[in-house]
This record gives structure tokens, C-alpha cells and sequence, in this order.
């Protein structure tokens, strides 16, 4: 093969991936249906966080993925380019999880009176994990903060001694006292928020096994054959 002709090759095959959305939307109605599942693989992650803040299950959340992605891939040709394909199909999962979301609540029984209280759940090992991370998170950024910093704060809000309190048992005075309180608190606010930001960002992770699993359910219920 030649030199241009392998080079050709090559990108033929490297092209998919690098396809801009509205390109890939192109090639699907012009019949390789295949690269469907790269818009998939896309916007898994995005679909399913939608859906999941609206109806607050990951099973519901999945159904509403797959049918967004189905009646997208239907309707794939009324796609005008008006708005970025990510928008069009994120506006679709919305409305699906909306309709689902409105469907619960007119099937909820009415009563004539007040809905009872949901019984309690009793804390299980999922929760006792929550908090023992919770704390791990909260002790970590105290034992970060400077020695005067530190100290301040754990005898005020730990030990819940007062100011005064903290004041003499520090040798500080009293305004020192609350000064070093203030920055102690912006500190762990500081902390806490970059490290919770990290996490909030792996909330409602849909990848690996999870992903390949839609690509299929929305293949199968198109009845297309999964690349």
C-alpha cells in the first residue's frame, strides 16, 4: 500500500473519534448507523445526571436515558443544527424525565388529608460509611490548618469553651481570640469546598460497565446491531 494510501487508511479509521457531533449526526443518517454509539458515549455521563436530578433514581434515570437516546436517533433528521446537538439532546432526556417525574406524582394516591410522615430509616452501614468519610474529610482539614489557627478552633468549637475561656487558656486576648476563629472557619470553608467540589463531581458517575450496558439497551430497542 502506499504512503498516501495508507495514510488514508489510517485517518478513515482515527476519524470517528474526532468527528464533531453535527458530523457524526451526518454520517449516521447517511446510513453508518454504527457511530451512533459515539454521541452515546459522549453524553452518557450528562444524560444520566439530568435525569437522575430529576427523578432522583438510577434505575428510572437509566429507562429515561434510553428512551431519549431512542426517540433522538428516530428523530435524528428534524435535527436542524439551530442549537448544538448537546442541547437538543439534553433538552429531550429533560423533557423525558419531566413527563415520567409528572406521571409519578398524578399516581400518587390522594387521601384527603396530610401524606403520612415516610417511616424513618434506621442508619445502616451505608450511612455509618457516609459519616465516618464525612469525618475523615472535616478532621483532615482541621489538622491542616496553622498551630494558632488550630488551636483556637478546637477549643472553641470542639471543646466549646468560650472566648474568654480560650482567651486565658491561650494567653490571648479576647479579640485575637475571635480573629484567629474567623480566619480558622474561612480556612476550613476553603478546604472543605475544593475537596467537596472534587466530590460533588463524582456524584451519579456513569462510565465503564454502565455505559457499554446503555449502548446496548438502545442498540437492541432501535434494533441495530451493536458495533
Amino acid at each position: 500500500m502506499s504512503q498516501p494510501a495508507l495514510q488514508s487508511a489510517l485517518e478513515s479509521v482515527a476519524a470517528p473519534a474526532t468527528l464533531s457531533d453535527e458530523e457524526v449526526v451526518a454520517r449516521v443518517l447517511d446510513g453508518d448507523v454504527s457511530l451512533f454509539e459515539i454521541l452515546m458515549r459522549r453524553y452518557n455521563q450528562r444524560l444520566f445526571r439530568v435525569a437522575r436530578s430529576i427523578l432522583a433514581d438510577d434505575a428510572e434515570a437509566e429507562d429515561v436515558m434510553q428512551e431519549a437516546y431512542m426517540r433522538a436517533f428516530r428523530e435524528l433528521a428534524t435535527f436542524r443544527g439551530d442549537a448544538r446537538f448537546a442541547t437538543w439532546l439534553t433538552r429531550i432526556a429533560c423533557h423525558e424525565a419531566l413527563a415520567r417525574a409528572q406521571k409519578r406524582r398524578r399516581l400518587v394516591p390522594i387521601t384527603g388529608g396530610e401524606p403520612p410522615d415516610p417511616p424513618e430509616k434506621a442508619p445502616g452501614p451505608e450511612r455509618d460509611l457516609e459519616n465516618r468519610e464525612l469525618q475523615a474529610v472535616l478532621r483532615e482539614a482541621v489538622e491542616v490548618l496553622p498551630d494558632p489557627l488550630r488551636a483556637v478552633f478546637c477549643l472553641r468549637e470542639i471543646e466549646a469553651l468560650s472566648t474568654e475561656q480560650t482567651a486565658d487558656a491561650l494567653g490571648l486576648t479576647v479579640e485575637n481570640v475571635r480573629v484567629r476563629l474567623h480566619r480558622a472557619k474561612l480556612s476550613l470553608r476553603q478546604t472543605l469546598d475544593a475537596r467537596i467540589g472534587r466530590e460533588v463531581r463524582r456524584l451519579y458517575l456513569f462510565d465503564g460497565p454502565r455505559c457499554d450496558r446503555m449502548v446496548e439497551r438502545v442498540f437492541a430497542g432501535l434494533a441495530l446491531t451493536v458495533p
